[in-house]
């Protein structure tokens, strides 16, 4: 027998020793692919020579059609930090795309926070194995390693095709001029078959093709402003590249800033998507089940201003094995091994002028963010196992988890450059733009590549317990310690170690009331967040390996005043980054109580209470900043001599700094189907507040200057306000309505208007908080001390609390006559953090479906779906720094007009 018939002979044999053996390769091969197709020219930093010199779990059903077509696609948004998806069932509108974020961290997940806000949500029980941490909030509970049971019995699968295009959309409230061509292509598949005895197999896979145009509206140079004046010949050259940047057009809609330009701009993204998983029962008790998600996307992100947005690729690699085995009717037990991966590359665009430049809010800047470029791979092994027992009148669950983390890659605090131009030396800031004197200039200057690992495991154990036929009790506990991160190659030391204290209790009940009272339920968590990789990662750009440095009032053609990579050393002057020495997790204490009275068929009722009380969140604190010194000028020249600690410019130390607290009363009522409607409502008050950081919190970047004082004393005191994320209203209704068949009708006109389903989601929502700052440190404006987040004063209480939502009036309900800025020598000006409110979501999304029946199982689906039904504007905040000429004016949306989508799906 030959070779190839030996080896074909071995994959058919049905056997109880093959079968699995067979089933187990292929598994292996999908770990393997996961593991080794990740790109071979991503070395690991443990391999890389060290240079020589420094050069929402929520309760409403989603009444949205599954067979829109993004339903079959995993909703990896908030996880990988995905663009171009849009939970339409949710009530969301199309975002709009030139509020740009860097493809980061959790950066997806705080953009939307900040657009939406929250969904109180009232989590039923808490589960020992799962970790709730954000799910008060709406936030998704992250999924289990474990693989469940496969869905395939039978030959079946659909493919889908899903179109938008620009003919069909309304222009955004701001926009100038028609609507720019723009489509959007979203088809895929999905397929599921047994294969041989025992054995099923199903493939996923989707692609969508966005060729965007993005307006929006940017502040750029009036036509006197586009001339230079600086004399110096070098100063006068980087003045002028700088001003090429931006647009040729002038600015067009000065009825608003006699500076803004509304324009467009090309943005291509493409993102597939494929997933393959194999299962094999091996036995009746023995079922061995594997998966491979695969998700990729590119950005070459739009640029109204020239550089204005890095381009981004992200690649994702998830594979997943677990042997299930029931050992009784009783017990049951889950073994799983998972592999993770994570390479987000972000870069800037080949036009952008090389430096950051920054204008206050006068202009809008140039170049991207200080720590752009990245490149970043996350690995992640993870394995676990679970028992589950029924005895008696309690069900158990024992079991354990074990990670092993890896963070390999370069990344940037500042490399590139800052270039700051404020209003300072008696000018405002396009004066000093134009006359190329900067206030201040940042650089980072050596080796940043790391390797970072840490271990991350848990052992839980927890009970169901059907105390009486109408209580039903569980509780359980979870131990979650994390050891400290340690760099591969020794170059960073992290200064904290074990949080080996994370013990976790859950209590929870649901008792049925005598008569027809209903049903109550209560329970009780503590869920543990993280110490983010992003936040230790911070310790690269610390000496010897690394110097961050700052310069006051520098000259712009040689900001470094001579200094060159030879003369750092152990005595240079740097911005020192800082870790608690006993940094510890964030948690959280959960709760929540809800009466659900007893229903009829037709309705269904709900009310309840749901809280938080969030403890050690993390913060970044600026520390040692310029302090009045008799015999100084408080000067922006003066800023590095006031310093009480000449060593260091700036000291960021991250440390668990804040607290926050959430609160809100819910009611829901649903119902299910009454002469083919159906409806689901709830309204929700809440009040979220903290002290200077919520539970998304990463203290770095943006984090950092969120939430950043106003004077390096009583910080918290300073910061405690309205979470950004706070909203006090919100009403979210869905329905459906199916119009009848009327099979007996023979007129055709009647026969064509049966069996259509018509769907609209309507979202309701008050607005959320924003800060107003004095918007220039400088003297006459801030306190001098070199750090940003001044407030001025506030001379007209009456106006606080205010919510800014309409262009025509924002001026008006936020008069620059109501503050005034501090003077030089006070350590903060008395005006509150989070007072006011930018205009709220009023949104309503709408579908009209009809399917018809081929033959058999097979169907077709139509569908159309408009998102934004009414073209109704959320409009972002008002510009919030007193410094700048667009204070209190209203120039930008967070949604995008109206849309209309078009699918066709075929199931079999």
């Amino acid at each position: 027998m030959s070779r190839r018939l030996r080896l074909q002979s071995f994959l058919n044999v049905d056997g109880f020793i093959w079968v699995p053996v067979r089933t187990a390769l292929l598994a292996v091969l999908l770990i393997q692919v996961a593991a080794a197709g990740a790109e071979q020219s991503e070395k690991s930093t443990a391999d890389q020579a060290i240079p020589t010199n420094a050069d929402q779990t929520g309760h409403l059903t989603q009444i949205a059609d599954p067979t829109a077509a993004h339903a079959a696609k995993p909703d990896r948004r908030t996880e990988l930090n995905l663009l171009g998806q849009t939970d339409t069932g949710s009530g969301e509108g199309q975002r709009n795309e030139n509020v740009q974020f860097n493809l980061i961290e959790n950066n997806a997940l705080k953009d939307l926070l900040l657009r939406m806000g929250t969904t109180a949500t009232i989590v039923p029980e808490f589960r020992p194995d799962r970790n709730y941490y954000g799910a008060e909030f709406g936030d998704r509970v992250p999924a289990q390693i474990h693989v469940a049971a496969p869905p395939v019995s039978s030959l079946h699968g659909s493919i889908y095709e899903a179109h938008n295009n620009s003919v069909f959309g309304a222009r955004s409230f701001f926009q100038v001029g028609d609507v720019q061509p723009a489509h959007t292509n979203d088809y895929g598949f999905s397929f599921g078959t047994p294969l041989w005895r025992g054995a099923t197999f199903s493939v996923d896979g989707s692609q969508q093709k966005i060729r965007g145009s993005v307006n929006g509206n940017v502040l750029v140079p009036t036509l006197s402003e586009r001339v230079p004046l600086a004399t110096d010949p070098a100063t006068r050259r980087i003045v002028e590249r700088f001003l090429a940047a931006y647009p040729v057009a002038l600015p067009n809609r000065t009825d608003i800033n006699e500076r803004m330009l509304n324009t467009n701009s090309p943005q291509t993204i493409n993102t597939n998507n494929a997933a393959g998983r194999l299962d094999q029962r091996l036995n009746p008790r023995d079922r061995l089940s594997s998966s491979y998600l695969f998700t990729s996307q590119m950005v070459d992100a739009f640029e109204l201003i020239a550089g204005q947005n890095p381009d981004t690729t992200t690649r994702a690699h998830t594979a997943r094995l677990t042997w299930n085995r029931s050992w009784s009717a009783a017990t049951v037990t889950d073994f799983s091994a998972g592999f993770d991966r994570l390479h987000s590359l972000i870069v800037p665009e080949s036009n952008a002028v090389g430096p950051s430049v920054s204008f206050g809010a006068v202009l809008d800047p140039l170049g991207p963010g200080s720590d752009i470029p990245i490149d970043r791979v996350q690995n992640r092994f993870h394995y676990a196992g679970r028992i589950q027992q029924a005895r008696g009148r309690h069900t158990w669950s024992v079991g354990g988890e074990l990670g092993r983390r890896q963070i390999n890659g370069d990344e940037t605090s500042s490399q590139r450059g800052v270039i700051y131009f404020r209003n300072d030396f008696g000018r405002d800031a396009i004066t000093n733009f134009r006359m190329g004197i900067p206030s201040r200039f940042s650089t980072g200057i050596g080796y940043s590549r790391r390797g970072f690992r840490n271990w991350e495991s848990q052992v839980f154990a927890g009970d169901e317990w059907h105390a009486r036929p109408n209580l039903t009790i569980n509780y359980g506990l979870r131990y979650q310690p994390v050891t400290g991160p340690a760099e591969i190659n020794r170059l960073t030391k992290i200064p904290y170690g074990c949080d080996c204290h994370n013990f976790a209790p859950h209590f929870g009940f649901a008792y049925r009331l005598p008569d027809e009272w209903g049903l109550l339920r209560g329970a009780y968590g503590l869920q543990y967040g993280e110490i983010f990789p992003t936040t230790f990662q911070q310790l690269r750009f610390d000496p010897p390996l690394f110097h961050k440095m700052e310069f006051q009032a520098p000259s712009l053609v040689n900001p470094l005043g001579g200094l060159t990579a030879p003369d750092l050393g152990r005595g240079t002057r740097v911005t020192l980054f800082e870790l608690a020495p006993n940094l510890s997790t964030p948690y959280s204490h959960q709760y929540n109580f809800s009466w659900e009275p007893l229903s009829s068929y037709r309705w269904k009722l709900q009310l309840g209470y749901v809280g938080s009380r969030s403890h050690k969140i993390l913060m970044l604190w600026t520390e040692n900043r310029a302090v009045p010194v008799p015999g100084i000028p408080q000067i922006t020249k003066t800023i590095e001599e006031r310093r009480p600690d000449p060593r260091y410019y700036e000291v960021r130390r991250v440390l668990n700094g804040a607290h926050a607290y959430f609160d809100a009363a819910r009611i829901s009522l649903v119902t299910p189907n009454w002469r083919g409607l159906s409806m689901e409502a709830a309204y929700w008050f809440s009040k979220a507040i903290d002290t200077g950081a919520n539970y998304t919190n990463a203290a770095i970047n943006d984090d950092a200057k969120q939430g950043r004082a106003q004077s390096q004393f009583y910080v918290l005191r300073d910061l405690k306000g309205f979470s950004s994320f706070d909203q006090r209203h919100a009403f979210l209704m869905r329905f459906t309505w199916a119009t009848p068949a009327w099979r007996r009708s023979r007129r055709w006109l009647v026969g064509a208007i049966g069996r259509w389903e018509f769907g609209a989601i309507t979202l309701v929502k008050s607005g959320t908080p924003f800060d107003v700052l004095s918007g220039s440190d400088g003297p006459g404006y801030g306190n001098v001390d070199g750090a940003i987040g001044d407030r001025p004063n506030l001379l007209d209480p009456a106006i606080l609390g205010r919510t800014i939502g309409n262009p025509d009036t924002a001026t008006q309900m936020l008069p620059r006559s109501a503050f005034a800025f501090m003077h030089p020598t006070d350590a903060r000006g008395n005006l509150g953090h989070n007072v006011f409110r930018k205009g709220g979501i009023r949104n309503v999304n709408a579908s009209l479906a009809r399917t018809w029946k081929v033959s058999g199982e097979k169907s077709l689906t139509f569908r159309i779906e408009s998102i934004n039904f009414f073209n109704t504007p959320q409009f972002a905040a008002p510009g919030n720094e007193l410094a700048s000429s667009n204070f209190g004016q209203i120039t930008n949306t967070l949604n995008d007009g109206r849309t209309f989508q078009f699918s066709l799906r075929f199931r079999f």
